[in-house]
C-alpha cells in the first residue's frame, strides 16, 4: 500500500474528532429526555383535546365548531403521527427522522393558533363564570 497522503490524515482526524464529540452526545441521554418531555406533552396535549370539549359540553350543552376545536383535533393526529415516526427513526430511517421533524414543527404552528384562537374563548368563560 502507498503511505497516507496528507487529505487521509486530515480526513482520519477529523473523523476521530466526529466520533470523540458523538460519543460526548450519546453519553448526555438527550435521546430519553426528548422522549420523556415528548411523552408528557403528548398525553397532556390528548388530556386537554379531550377534556376541552367535555367540558364545554358539560358547561354549555353543545360544541361549538370552530378553528379552536379543529385545531386541537389537528395537534393530536400530528403528534400521534409524530410519535408513529420513532420505530423507523430508532432504526436510522432519515425520512422518518425528517417527517418527525416537520410533523412537530406544524404541531407548534398549531400550538401557537390555539394560544391565539382561544384566549377570546377563555375570556369569554371567566366572564360568564359565577364566581363565590
Amino acid at each position: 500500500l502507498p503511505p497516507p497522503t496528507a487529505d487521509y490524515a486530515r480526513i482520519s482526524s477529523e473523523i476521530e474528532a466526529l466520533q470523540k464529540e458523538r460519543k460526548e452526545l450519546s453519553s448526555q441521554g438527550n435521546r430519553d429526555k426528548h422522549w420523556q418531555s415528548g411523552s408528557t406533552l403528548a398525553f397532556a396535549g390528548t388530556f386537554f383535546a379531550i377534556e376541552g370539549p367535555l367540558n364545554t359540553y358539560a358547561r354549555a350543552g353543545k360544541l361549538f365548531p370552530g378553528p379552536h376545536l379543529y385545531a386541537g383535533a389537528a395537534l393530536v393526529v400530528l403528534w400521534s403521527a409524530a410519535a408513529a415516526c420513532v420505530p423507523a427513526m430508532q432504526k436510522g430511517n432519515d425520512g422518518a427522522r425528517s417527517a418527525h421533524v416537520a410533523l412537530n414543527a406544524g404541531a407548534t404552528g398549531l400550538f401557537a393558533w390555539q394560544v391565539v384562537s382561544g384566549w377570546p374563548i377563555l375570556c369569554k368563560v371567566w366572564e360568564k363564570t359565577q364566581w363565590p
